[in-house]
């Protein structure tokens, strides 16, 4: 395996955060405190019960005030929240897919969205299981998302014909920023991941580039979601390894609040709490009353079994 599970897992949540900041010049919105804690709520309920559970997720939203209608603004960047279940559920594609177009029901059941989402959730996924193959993401990740009548198979297909002929990051800026609209989102963040396979720093950096007079014109948000699917894409393909040293340090320096929680390093205890449930790691203290001997509780225990042997499914 070229990167281990938590570096790709890390890389995934790490890499949507740095693309939406650099987007909004580390500036967070209520819009992205909102939907960063969303996805934070997701993780946190899907360790807690090890499965999926809608019920939960809207709970855990509503004690904390947060809007689970899909309005414009937050239409966009939904992705962004169902990120866990694309982790969490990312070996095996049926199972993909049922539980992304589950969770999404906690949203307004808007069709782009849908597909939007399929098609993150489905890429990051073969960058996870490391059979992600660049000159076939495209057809395949059409094929997963099956007869739809919306355009972003069509906008897909555009960027896998500007990636055949060689053009250059304007000519796809100008092709998919006529107009403010999440499919042209999703296919600009696969545009700039694909085009730049290997190198996080630039991919994310060509998604949150301002240069093109008609990128100014469309909004903040919609550069912050391309910059923040492009992170997650990127960084589920090339692990935190892929990720500068120099930005990681910035956030641990910066130490300030991250998508609701206290800091930077408490997103990562999260995200190793996260890939320790998923793996199937039996925590010995959340559960230490179901340990004992005698009525006493055992000091040592060590659990090994073959790979994928344990599970918490």
């Amino acid at each position: 395996m070229r990167y281990s599970p938590i570096s790709r897992f890390r890389g995934t949540l790490l890499g949507a955060l740095l693309g939406e900041s650099l987007a909004n010049g580390g500036i967070q919105s209520q819009t992205d405190l909102d939907l960063g804690r969303m996805a934070v709520l997701g993780s946190e309920s899907l360790i807690a019960l090890g499965r999926l559970d809608l019920d939960d997720w809207i709970a855990r939203q509503q004690e904390e005030s947060l809007h689970s209608a899909a309005t414009d603004d937050i239409s966009i960047k939904i992705i962004l929240a169902t990120l866990p279940v694309a982790l969490f559920f990312h070996e095996n594609p049926i199972k993909l897919r049922q539980n992304l177009l589950h969770v999404l029901k906690i949203w307004d059941d808007d069709p782009v969205v849908r597909d939007g989402t399929l098609a993150v959730g489905y890429a990051i996924a073969l960058a996870l299981t490391e059979r992600l193959d660049p000159l076939t993401l495209i057809p395949q990740t059409i094929s997963f998302l099956g007869q739809t009548s919306t355009s972003i198979p069509k906008k897909l297909l555009k960027v896998q014909n500007l990636l055949e002929q060689g053009s250059g990051l304007s000519r796809a800026q100008t092709e998919f920023t006529r107009e403010e609209k999440l499919s042209n989102t999703v296919a600009m963040a696969f545009y700039c991941f694909l085009s730049t396979l290997e190198d996080f720093r630039l991919a994310v950096l060509r998604a949150t580039y301002n240069g093109n007079s008609k990128v100014q014109d469309a909004t903040c948000l919609s550069s912050q979601a391309t910059g923040a699917i492009t992170g997650a894409l990127s960084g589920a393909y090339n692990g935190i390894n892929g990720i500068p040293v120099n930005w990681q340090v910035l956030l641990l320096q910066k130490n300030s609040p991250t998508w609701g929680l206290t800091s930077f390093s408490q997103m990562l205890k999260l995200t190793d709490a996260f890939v320790a449930v998923w793996s199937g790691v039996y925590d010995l203290a959340l559960n230490p009353k179901e340990l004992t001997e005698e009525g006493c509780e055992v000091a040592l225990l060590s659990v090994y079994a073959a790979p994928r042997v344990i599970r918490s499914r």
